[in-house]
């Protein structure tokens, strides 16, 4: 089987490409604990990116590596993209400047 995306821990709800995918396709993936898993993308989704491979309800955690990365800041269907604009960083943002 032809990988197309990696889940790196069973506890994730992200998977990460690793090719550029396109809406429509379906994505297997073997994901310990779990057996496998198909997906169907609602988007297109760039190489190293992010997809949702369940559903995750708005202010539920991002997980990837078995650890939040972040908080969705809405409701992701599984197969959406996973990006800035439907996540909020746990670790730091670039596009906000802290206060001291």
């Amino acid at each position: 089987m032809l990988k197309l995306a990696v889940v790196a821990h069973e506890t994730d709800n992200v998977a990460t490409t690793v090719k550029d995918l396109k809406k429509g396709e379906n994505v297997l993936m073997e994901i310990h604990g779990k057996g496998e898993v198909r997906v169907e993308l609602q988007q297109d989704i760039p190489f190293g990116h992010k997809f949702a491979i369940e559903e995750i309800k708005n202010g539920d955690g991002i997980l990837k590596y078995g650890e939040p990365i972040g908080h969705a800041t809405e409701d992701i269907v599984a197969g959406a993209y996973v990006h800035v604009h439907n996540v909020v960083s746990d670790r730091g943002r670039g596009d906000i400047k802290e206060e001291k």
